[in-house]
């Protein structure tokens, strides 16, 4: 899986986001891994809901327009919830707490 330095146009910086853009990277996410650290993050495109079922771990949802624009950002999801926002063409899954760290924000553009 590849994986990209992530910006915003703030300063924060994360520095290892694996990117899943075929359909079984997609379908897994972060299902059966270890708890992100605030350097990592997975970037699932094209894609417009998550869900934490299976998952140990609450995560931060960074949903993206087609320009990279933060356009709703959902903090410390739980595990088994669901979350999605139909206008998303990415969404990013981040350790909980690293959008307030990374300095993410609503409107925010994020760049690799």
């Amino acid at each position: 899986m590849e994986s990209v330095k992530l910006t915003n146009q703030k300063g924060g910086a994360i520095n290892s986001v694996s990117i899943a853009d075929t359909a079984p990277l997609r379908l897994r996410g972060l299902l059966g891994r270890d708890k992100l650290t605030d350097e990592q993050g997975l970037l699932i495109t094209p894609c417009n809901s998550v869900h934490t079922f299976g998952m140990k771990y609450a995560i931060d949802v960074v949903y993206l327009n087609k320009h990279n624009q933060v356009i709703k950002l959902v903090r410390e999801l739980s595990p088994r919830r669901l979350s999605w926002c139909l206008r998303a063409k990415k969404v990013l899954e981040l350790a909980p707490g690293s959008a307030h760290l990374n300095n993410i924000n609503q409107g925010d553009t994020l760049s690799w």
